[in-house]
């Protein structure tokens, strides 16, 4: 799940770079009680783990440990943990390298697309139609509490042929 602009911006400095409360609540709606795995930084990003969902951090740092999450040392690690406790759902949050690699593992993608472009330092990897197939789209203009027109849009991996 991540929210992008149209240029594949994700964040700058470890933040996001537009403020959508439409875009938040939606967030909030899809992921509670579920798990979410996200890299250190963008867990740091929050000023405490979610609540009513667990939250999982990948770090390749060794000693690394903060209150209220569990701790991987790659996705490949936290992936596996989610298999063997028989997670149907599994959030992946970022940051842009959490999404780099879990693009070739991920079977579904949940998009907010802010239709604008912004100056950044992070970016979600580029979505491939010959990959990822659009499955539904709600377009949102602008209004008085969000500024930018965005949609959520949602993917599903594509069948190999």
């Amino acid at each position: 799940m991540a929210a992008k602009a149209t240029n594949n911006v994700i964040g700058k400095d470890n933040d996001l770079v537009w403020h959508l409360p439409a875009d938040l609540k939606y967030f909030k709606q899809t992921t509670l009680g579920h798990t979410l795995i996200m890299g250190r930084k963008t867990f740091e990003s929050f000023a405490n783990p979610l609540p009513h969902r667990d939250s999982w951090v990948v770090t390749r740092q060794q000693a690394y440990a903060a209150e209220g999450v569990r701790v991987f040392h790659s996705l490949e690690a936290a992936i596996n943990a989610a298999e063997e406790k028989g997670l149907e759902t599994v959030f992946l949050l970022g940051g842009g390298e959490i999404y780099r690699q879990s693009m070739p593992l991920a079977d579904r993608l949940i998009i907010t697309e802010v239709h604008a472009a912004f100056e950044g330092d992070t970016y979600f990897p580029q979505i491939d139609p010959e990959i990822w197939q659009e499955t539904s789209r709600e377009e949102y203009k602008a209004d008085e509490r969000n500024n930018y027109d965005f949609a959520f849009v949602h993917y599903i991996r594509r069948k190999e042929k």
